[in-house]
C-alpha cells in the first residue's frame, strides 16, 4: 500500500503507553462494540466454546454490557467486571501521531474520510467522521471496558474506533493474514460500522433483533458484519482510484476477510464449525461482499438486508 507521504487524519486520540502518552507505541507497523471478529489469546479447553462466545458477546452488546469484559473474566485474568453505562471519560492527546505505526493508521483513517466524504456529500448529507482511539492493553470506551482481548471494535455510543495495534502481531502470525492493506482493512471495515450507525442501521438491528430468535439475530448479524465488509471494500476501490493501491494489496485484504470468517476462526480455534452460531459470515461470504463493494465502489451495491442469500 502506498501510504507514505500522503495526507494524515488528525482525527486520532493517542492512550497508548502509561497514562495513554501520545507517540508512543509500538515502533513499527501492525501492531458495538462492534468487533471484527476474531478472537484473542490461544487458550483452549475448558470454559466456553468460540461459537458460545460469539453469541453471548453479540446479545451483551446489544444489551449495552462490554462483552469482552466478561470474556476477560471467563478467563480468569483482567480487571474487574463493569456491567451497566460506562462514562467513557478516558482521554488521551489528539491528533497525528509522530511513530510509523500511528501515522500509517492515521493514513488509512484519512482515506476512508476522503472516501466517505465524498459519497455522504454526493448524496446531499454530511459525513461525522469518527475518532480513532489507538491503546495498549485495555482502555475505556463509552460501550464500556475494553482490553486488548477485544480486539478491534467500533463504539456506536461515542462514535469512536478502538484498537490496540498489538492486534496486527496476531493477525500477521496466528491468522496468517499479512501485509499492511490487510491492517488497512481492519480499520475500513470498523469505519464499515460507523457508517451503519450514521445511517440508522445499527440502532434499527438493534431494535429488531430484542425481538427475534436466536437463530435469527444470528442470521441479522451476518448481514450487519457482511456489509461492513462491503464498506470497506468501497474504501479499497477509492483508495485504487487515488493510487494507493500496489500489486497484491486486494489479495491481502481478500486474505484477511477469509482468515476472519467464523468458519475460518471455529476451525482454527475448536476444530471444528457450529454453523447455526455464525454471526459474522462465512470465509467466502466475507471475501464476496468484500469484493462486490471493491467492484462496484457503490453503497447500492451493498444491501445485504435486501439480498434474499447473502
Amino acid at each position: 500500500m502506498r501510504w507514505r507521504g500522503r495526507r494524515q487524519s488528525g482525527n486520532i486520540e493517542d492512550r497508548r503507553g502509561a497514562g495513554g502518552g501520545f507517540g508512543g507505541g509500538l515502533g513499527r507497523m501492525g501492531g458495538g462494540r462492534v468487533p471484527i471478529g476474531l478472537p484473542r489469546g490461544g487458550r483452549s479447553g475448558g470454559g466456553l466454546g468460540i461459537g458460545s462466545l460469539i453469541v453471548i458477546g453479540l446479545v451483551l452488546w446489544f444489551l449495552g454490557i462490554n462483552p469482552l469484559t466478561l470474556l476477560g473474566g471467563l478467563d480468569g485474568g483482567g480487571s474487574p467486571i463493569q456491567i451497566g453505562p460506562q462514562s467513557g471519560t478516558e482521554t488521551g492527546r489528539t491528533g497525528t501521531p509522530a511513530d510509523e505505526a500511528g501515522q500509517f493508521v492515521a493514513t488509512v483513517l484519512a482515506d476512508t474520510e476522503d472516501t466517505w466524504n465524498q459519497i455522504f456529500s454526493a448524496a446531499g448529507e454530511t459525513y461525522a467522521e469518527p475518532t480513532l482511539v489507538l491503546f495498549t492493553s485495555q482502555t475505556e470506551s463509552a460501550c464500556g471496558y475494553a482490553s486488548a482481548a477485544t480486539g478491534p471494535f467500533y463504539c456506536p455510543a461515542d462514535q469512536k474506533l478502538y484498537i490496540d495495534l498489538a492486534f496486527y502481531d496476531e493477525l500477521r502470525s496466528r491468522f496468517q493474514a499479512p501485509g499492511d492493506f490487510a491492517e488497512a482493512y481492519v480499520i475500513a471495515h470498523e469505519v464499515g460500522h460507523h457508517v451503519q450507525n450514521l445511517q440508522g442501521i445499527l440502532p434499527k438491528v438493534n431494535e429488531q433483533r430484542q425481538r427475534m430468535s436466536e437463530e435469527d439475530s444470528n442470521k441479522l448479524s451476518i448481514r450487519v458484519e457482511l456489509q461492513a465488509d462491503c464498506y470497506a471494500g468501497i474504501w479499497a476501490n477509492q483508495s485504487e482510484k487515488v493510487g494507493a493501491v500496489e500489486p497484491g494489496d486486494i489479495e491481502e485484504a481478500l486474505n484477511a476477510a477469509a482468515a476472519v470468517g467464523d468458519d475460518s476462526i471455529q476451525k482454527r480455534t475448536q476444530g471444528y464449525v457450529v454453523p447455526e452460531s455464525f454471526n459474522h459470515g462465512t470465509a467466502e461470504q466475507r471475501t464476496r461482499w468484500f469484493k462486490r463493494g471493491y467492484d462496484a465502489g457503490s453503497v447500492q451495491s451493498c444491501d445485504t438486508f435486501s439480498a434474499s442469500q447473502v
